[in-house]
């Protein structure tokens, strides 16, 4: 994938005035993840996890270091993580996670006879695409509905995990939470001077050299 916007480090904001103590301190926790931390999750259901985040969203051959978001997902587990409401057709946030993790482990086994993260990339792909339609043979889905589950469990704490962390904000040229400087040009295709640059076709370099100089 192109650079969109080359040279931008969005941790160069660290600390200038864009950042406060707070979001320092946050951002320095997310940073400490320890990539091999499964908490409570058995070795089975971690490495179909990590296999479920690496189809979702690959990270093999990136430049930056990988976000550890199987680790991430893996703490929610273990602590019982709750956002403070959830879908009624789904169980808590931690139960939901482990019956899936099974039932995605189970469903592999019955479609290819082998484990999910086993399994080639493009039949990981067909058994996701499958699962998120509601076609199933797995009969650990009875009790945890199979397209709920993707769409609020796995796209939905993916997702948001990835975007938690600095590496992924340099892909879309966020510069972070918005305390205590703000965003000001909010209009359609307008930014902040202190915004990232994004390289237009032919303009490379001059965004480069934008994005060099934001703190």
């Amino acid at each position: 994938m192109a650079d969109r916007y080359p040279g931008y480090e969005v941790m160069a904001k660290r600390d200038s005035v864009s950042w406060n103590d707070k979001t320092r301190e946050i951002i320095d926790q997310r940073l400490a993840q320890a990539a091999d931390h499964r908490g409570t999750l058995s070795e089975t259901r971690w490495h179909t996890l990590t296999a479920l985040c690496e189809c979702i969203l690959p990270q093999a051959g990136r430049d930056r270091r990988p976000i550890p978001l199987a680790a991430v997902i893996a703490e929610k587990i273990s602590e019982d993580f709750s956002e403070g409401y959830r879908d009624a057709r789904l169980p808590t946030f931690r139960e939901a996670w482990e019956r899936g993790l099974d039932a995605l482990q189970d469903e592999a086994c019955r479609r290819n006879g082998v484990a999910f993260a086993s399994l080639a990339e493009a039949q990981q792909r067909a058994l996701l695409s499958d699962v998120s339609k509601d076609v199933t043979l797995s009969p650990h889905w009875d009790h945890l509905p199979a397209k709920q589950f993707f769409a609020k469990r796995v796209l939905h704490d993916l997702v948001s995990g990835y975007y938690a962390f600095p590496a992924a904000w340099n892909e879309i040229g966020f510069g972070g939470p918005a305390s205590p400087r703000g965003y000001v040009r909010l209009g359609f295709d307008r930014r902040d001077p202190w915004e990232a640059a994004e390289a237009k076709p032919g303009h490379e370099k001059q965004a480069r050299m934008k994005n060099a100089r934001q703190r």
